[in-house]
């Protein structure tokens, strides 16, 4: 039986496939399986993956759903305790499947283990160490742009980024999978975040290194699409994980936080994006997908809202 499931979501990215599939064949871990979930690609990527790589289980969809769908449509189709998500501009080292695995077998609680991501271009540099949230409703990525060596402790996290990261099946399987509403961005961020509401937990892995090209898909870091559903998917992740008096206990950090984000995003000529997503945020949010709150999860909720102040100061550390 396969040790772990490698779910490569993929939506016009034949420019990247070669690369990240030849990783994976000089894996020095040899009891784990491929499924490449095509999102209706029109580039060929299929194709190329079928005469290249008839080893990748390949799920081709019709259209594009967007990251969560196909993840989920790989993760039903796995056979490993292990689902191990990757995205399609990334190279991993040779012993990046074993030193994930076992990272995460080492933590018992464990219900996701980040790798350490480096950026494809220039080496030196890390794209990812773990993804952080907090209360003023700011996701980001730990150590982006920083020395290598800067994050070398294995530690816990608050979630850990889905463009290279290993998840327990079980767990997924009772939480819930990726929540398709998302389609793409801060999905990772929310499945983590349900899995701390439920007492599991979030860890980064040093020694398990991928490198990544960025923006694979969409192209660019800052874009209109990126924006709108970034801001729409914050405020269905706020609503949806945090109860309504935590809500109104954060309210004066999120009206700041998303404040300065619209500045940031109107200096960039994307402004209006922002707010149209804000907006489509609360209509999705309507429709009622909240995380149930259950008097025995109260100190999970204590420790995640102390994490959501520290990780104000730790942000803050970064300028």
């Amino acid at each position: 039986m396969e040790e772990v499931s490698v779910v490569i979501p993929n939506y016009n990215g034949i420019a990247y496939l070669d690369g990240v599939l030849s990783s994976l064949e000089r894996q020095t871990m040899k009891n784990y399986e491929v499924i490449l979930v095509d999102n209706g690609s029109s580039d060929g990527s299929s194709a190329f993956v079928m005469a290249n790589y008839p080893w990748v289980h390949l799920i081709e969809l019709p259209d594009n759903f967007g990251f969560c769908k196909a993840v989920n449509e790989g993760i039903k189709a796995s056979r490993a305790p292990y689902v191990l998500l990757l995205n399609n501009d990334t190279e991993a080292a040779p012993d990046f499947l074993e030193e994930m695995t076992a990272a995460i077998r080492r933590h018992k609680k464990a219900f996701s283990c980040a790798a350490k991501m480096v950026q494809f271009h220039d080496r030196d540099k890390l794209d990812d160490a773990g993804n952080y949230y907090c209360a003023l409703g700011w996701s980001y990525a730990r150590g982006k742009g920083k020395d290598i060596h800067t994050y070398e402790t294995e530690e816990q996290i608050f979630a850990a980024c889905g463009g290279a990261a290993i998840y327990r099946r079980k767990i997924l399987d009772k939480i819930g999978l990726f929540d398709e509403e998302h389609f793409a961005y801060l999905e990772d961020t929310d499945i983590g975040y349900r899995a701390r509401i439920y007492g599991y937990e979030n860890w980064y892995a040093p020694r398990a290194m991928v490198y990544h090209v960025g923006s694979g898909t969409t192209g660019s870091r800052y874009n209109h699409f990126k924006t709108r559903y970034s801001s729409r998917n914050n405020i269905y992740l706020i609503y949806k994980n945090m109860p309504f008096l935590q809500i109104l206990l954060n309210m004066p950090f999120l009206l700041a936080g998303f404040g300065t984000k619209f500045l940031f995003f109107a200096v960039k000529g994307m402004g209006r994006e922002y707010l149209a997503g804000i907006k489509n945020g609360f209509q999705i949010s309507r429709k009622g997908r909240k995380v149930p709150f259950l008097f025995k999860n109260l100190p999970n909720y204590v420790r995640i809202q102390l994490e959501l102040w520290l990780n104000m100061v730790r942000r803050f550390a970064m300028f």
